[in-house]
């Protein structure tokens, strides 16, 4: 591994599946340094995993949570509509041949689909705890906020602006529209109304550009 955050992920991840796992995490982690990714990558994963930590007591598996954040993001073509299920599938793949439970492979594949729409149910402890995770970027300071609202861009640099502005918008619309965009506790307190601040900005400034 290269830098400092692929080697601590590699840590983390032999301490979820174990040593002999090793070779499988070095090609899963490969996948987030691939050339076209700006946003999904190895800077989010550690991001992730590090928000998990701090809302593990509301999980009811962490490690299941965890294996998930590994996963959810292992497919990413921005062409594609279907990256969440191919990633789940390639985790039970994975999980399997390294010997994972069945039980564990189901949960992780479940949580990794979930990402898709970040809408877990009210008694999902897990899917709230990868969700949250996954949304945090979106309660970053000014600074952090621009750095990845630029990165996503980047990810997309191939579709014209005007494309580009009604796709986002309308996924910020979906997310400003869910009547609570955090779902733990925790997260909830923390990131809220940051969030929702730093939505109303992005969606103001991209009706804008369209007006």
């Amino acid at each position: 591994m290269g830098t400092s955050t692929e080697t601590d992920l590699l840590a983390r991840w032999v301490e979820l599946a174990g040593p002999e796992a090793e070779a499988v995490g070095v090609e899963l982690i490969g996948r987030y340094q691939e050339a076209h990714r700006r946003y999904h990558t190895v800077d989010h994963l550690a991001a992730m995993l590090g928000v998990i930590d701090e809302l593990a007591e509301d999980a009811d598996d962490v490690d299941a949570v965890r294996y998930a954040a590994f996963f959810h993001d292992a497919i990413y073509a921005v062409d594609r509509a279907d990256n969440e299920e191919r990633s789940a599938v390639l985790s039970e793949k994975i999980l399997e041949s390294i010997g994972a439970a069945p039980e564990l492979t189901r949960e992780v594949a479940r949580l990794v689909r979930l990402t898709k729409t970040h809408d877990p149910a009210e008694d999902d402890r897990n899917g709230g705890v990868l969700c949250d995770a996954d949304l945090a970027v979106l309660a970053a300071g000014e600074q952090g906020y621009v750095a990845y609202t630029a990165a996503v861009r980047a990810e997309y640099q191939h579709v014209p602006d005007e494309l580009f502005r009604a796709g986002r918008a309308a996924v910020l619309q979906g997310l400003a529209g869910q009547p609570r965009l955090f779902r733990t506790p925790t997260a909830r307190a923390r990131f809220e109304t940051a969030a929702r601040a730093n939505l109303e900005r992005e969606l103001a400034q991209l009706t804008a550009s369209t007006g």
